[in-house]
Formats: structure tokens, C-alpha cells, sequence
């Protein structure tokens, strides 16, 4: 037989007898691949398995896989023939001794811990008079009924919107995590309730699972979880803003009965009416006990001289007014007798007179100040013209500039075939030297 013959047979002697098994062992040289298959070794104290999960077995194993954990793997045996190793395919891997879904829970728990998902101080209180409550959970369930019967016996005025959503089993976690952002997208939900009634930790497996716990974190509206029986905690209980033991529970949490309502506002309004009562006949014996006594005697005889002294101030002051309107006028009189004997047109002449003397004066010192001027202005005049560049270009000279506009003085100042401006006493000429 051939190398190839023989594995082949050893290949179907071992996956027709090993179709379904379970062994526990070490995990050792845990690989995770980039394709999403693990490969390991299962060990114990005299012998190593190879073993590998792949990625569609993966997704159904609630913990993470690490070496040196001792774990127990089911599923069947085959032969790699390439190597002709036998090996272990994994279809389902839990640890010894401890179920998966507690480990997992447990690792999932500190981990959204540890991010502040369970904080306390980002909690909400739940509204004390909600309009329109949601609810997610099963719309076959005993849940949904038990909610809908609270509610109505304790508050018919209330709306009950139901997202329905599969409670347990595979893609559940999916849908309850969907019909929490369906609610939170309806803009008159109060308060969301999250639960089922009680079952096997398989069975609230996706109340534990990471997506509810996201979507009950990041709700706008308060929820309140409902979630197993009084001993069941989930991680939905840990992030929601309230947890009840029940839904029964859940909905006499959210619903006050609208007798007790009514009652507990008639005992408000009773004892505000007893306070305020009290307060007026507690200030009413007190003005009475002011009123009579002698100290309130002397309050009104001080107010009674306060008023005599406010009188005395007002005739004092008018008398005071009176005589300084009297001076006023004696004084505007004395200036009235004075202005008439004083002959005003008189001395309007004088100023007069005394005007045109001034102006004669000053027109002859401004007529005299500009001949001089005059004179002065016209000897600068000349000189300037005398000293100006233009006389100068008048009698045949030229003036030369180069490229940058500064005057040319020597020869060596231009360059063969730089060019120049030379200004005449009449027009410019541009000259290129040789």
C-alpha cells in the first residue's frame, strides 16, 4: 500500500468509529486564526490531542478559549492527511467544571463594569406619571399578559406599546436589542419595560448578551428590566435603570393606580390647607399680642410726632420760599428803574466810532504787509529759477538715468547694451550704449 492508501484507510477506520465523543483536557498552544478557526492542543499527564473549531462551532461558545484552561470538548475525530496527524473537530467546548455561560456572564460582567455601564450615577428615575409605556418581550408570553392585567386594574388611561422579540433561543439577543431602538425611536414612550418570566440560565442566555446590555445603555428612555424570578440576575439588570423581580412587578413599578393618585393629592392638598391655616392663626395672635401691647403704644405715639414735625417742616419751608420770592422781586425791580436811565443809543455811537477807527488801521498794516511779501517773493522766485535743473537744460545740457532711475555720472556706470534715458530741455530720448 501507498503512503496515501494507507492514511486514507486509517482516515475511515477512525471517523467511522469516533462520530461523536467527549474529552477533557488542557488547553495548550491556543491559536486564534486570522479566518476565525481556533486551533489547539488538548493535554493531560500522558498524551496531546490536536484539536480545531471552526469559525461557524466558534460562535456558539460563550467564553474565550485560553491555555491552561481545563476544558471538555465534544466532537469527532478525523485524520489530517497531509501530516498524517488525527485530530480532535471541535463542535461544542465548555470548562470543566464551571458551564460556559456562567464564565462567560462572569467575563462579559467585569468587562462592561469596567467600561461604566452599571454605574449608578448615570441611572434615571423612572417618570411618576407615564403616559405611554413600552414593552419588550415575547407577544405569546405569559409576560405580556401578566403586564397588560396589572395595567389595567391599576390605570386604564395608560398606552401600552408591545415590540415583540424573541426571548430565548438563537438570534433573540438580536431582536430584543432591535425592539429597543424601535421604542426609543417613537418620540411619546415614557418608560420601556424589558422582560420574560423565569427560566434556566440557557433559556435567559440573551438577557446576558453584550448587544442588549449596549442597547439598554444607550436608550434615551428610562427602562426598567423584568427579567427571571427573584434569584435570576441578568446583565440587562445590571445596566437598566431599574430592575423588578417580575413583569407583574415591573408593571406595578411603572403604573400608579389612579385612586391611590387622586388620594395622594387630596392628602396634599389637605395638609397644605391644615399648614396655611395654621400659619394665618399663628400671624393673627401675633399682631393682636403687637396691637395690645405698650410697645405698640409707642409706636403710634412716635409716628404722631413724626407727623407734627413733617407739618411744622412743610410751613417752613413755604414761609422760607415766600420771602425769597419777595427779595427776588425788590431786586428785579431796583434793575428795572436802572436800565431805564441808562442811555443805551449813546453808547452804541461811541462803539461805533471806535470800530471804524480799528478797521481803517487795519486794513492800511494788511495792505503794507503784503507789498513787502510781494517784493520778498518775487526775488526767491528768481533765484529759484536760477538754481532750477530745467534753466540748466535750456542752455543744451541733458541729464542721463539708467534702468533703475538713478542719475548717471560716469562712463563706467553703464554696461555695453544697458539702457538709458536722457532727458532734455524739451522731451526724453532712450539711448542703448555700445
Amino acid at each position: 500500500m501507498s503512503v496515501s492508501e494507507l492514511t486514507a484507510e486509517v482516515k475511515m477506520m477512525i471517523e467511522g468509529q469516533f462520530l461523536d465523543v467527549w474529552v477533557e483536557g488542557e488547553i495548550s498552544n491556543f491559536r486564534r486564526h486570522s479566518s476565525g478557526h481556533w486551533y489547539f492542543t488538548l493535554k493531560d499527564e500522558g498524551a496531546y490531542l490536536r484539536a480545531a473549531s471552526f469559525r461557524m462551532q466558534n460562535r456558539l461558545i460563550r467564553f474565550a478559549p485560553q491555555d491552561g484552561l481545563l476544558v471538555r470538548a465534544r466532537g469527532r475525530l478525523s485524520v489530517y492527511e497531509a501530516r498524517g496527524e488525527y485530530q480532535m473537530l471541535v463542535d461544542y467546548l465548555e470548562p470543566a467544571g464551571a458551564g460556559a455561560l456562567q464564565l462567560a456572564f462572569e467575563e462579559l460582567k467585569a468587562r462592561l463594569a469596567a467600561e461604566g455601564l452599571f454605574d449608578s450615577e448615570r441611572k434615571r428615575a423612572l417618570p411618576l406619571l407615564p403616559r405611554r409605556i413600552g414593552v419588550v418581550t415575547s407577544p405569546t408570553g405569559a409576560a405580556v399578559r401578566d403586564i397588560l392585567r396589572v395595567l389595567r386594574r391599576r390605570n386604564e388611561s395608560i398606552s401600552v406599546l408591545v415590540a415583540p422579540a424573541r426571548v430565548q433561543g438563537e438570534g433573540a439577543a438580536r431582536e430584543i436589542a432591535d425592539a429597543i431602538g424601535a421604542l426609543n425611536s417613537e418620540e411619546d414612550i415614557d418608560v420601556i419595560i424589558v422582560g420574560r418570566g423565569g427560566g434556566s440560565a440557557e433559556d435567559l442566555s440573551c438577557f446576558n448578551d453584550e448587544m442588549v446590555a449596549r442597547a439598554i445603555f444607550n436608550s434615551r428612555v428610562p427602562i426598567l428590566s423584568a427579567v427571571g424570578h427573584e434569584t435570576d440576575f441578568t446583565l440587562a439588570d445590571f445596566v437598566a435603570d431599574l430592575r423588578a423581580s417580575t413583569p407583574s412587578a415591573a408593571a406595578e413599578m411603572v403604573a400608579v393606580a389612579r385612586d391611590e393618585a387622586l388620594s395622594r393629592i387630596d392628602g396634599l392638598f389637605e395638609d397644605m390647607t391644615h399648614a396655611v391655616r395654621y400659619i394665618l392663626i399663628d400671624r393673627q395672635n401675633r399682631l393682636s399680642e403687637l396691637v395690645s401691647s405698650r410697645a405698640f403704644d409707642q409706636v403710634t405715639s412716635r409716628i404722631h410726632a413724626f407727623r407734627q414735625r413733617f407739618d411744622f417742616a412743610v410751613y417752613s419751608m413755604g414761609s422760607a420760599a415766600a420771602k425769597r420770592i419777595r427779595a427776588d422781586r425788590s431786586r428785579a425791580n431796583v434793575a428795572a428803574i436802572g436800565l431805564r436811565e441808562t442811555d443805551i443809543r449813546r453808547q452804541l455811537a461811541a462803539t461805533r466810532g471806535r470800530l471804524a477807527v480799528l478797521s481803517a488801521r487795519l486794513n492800511g498794516a494788511c495792505r503794507a504787509g503784503l507789498g513787502r511779501e510781494s517784493e520778498r517773493f518775487a526775488v526767491l522766485a528768481g533765484k529759484l529759477a536760477e538754481l532750477s535743473p530745467l534753466e540748466v537744460l535750456s542752455r543744451g545740457y541733458s541729464i542721463a538715468f539708467d534702468a533703475e532711475g538713478r542719475i548717471v555720472k560716469r562712463a563706467d556706470d553703464v554696461k555695453a547694451g544697458e539702457r538709458i534715458r536722457v532727458l532734455l530741455s524739451e522731451g526724453e530720448i532712450d539711448c542703448t550704449r555700445n
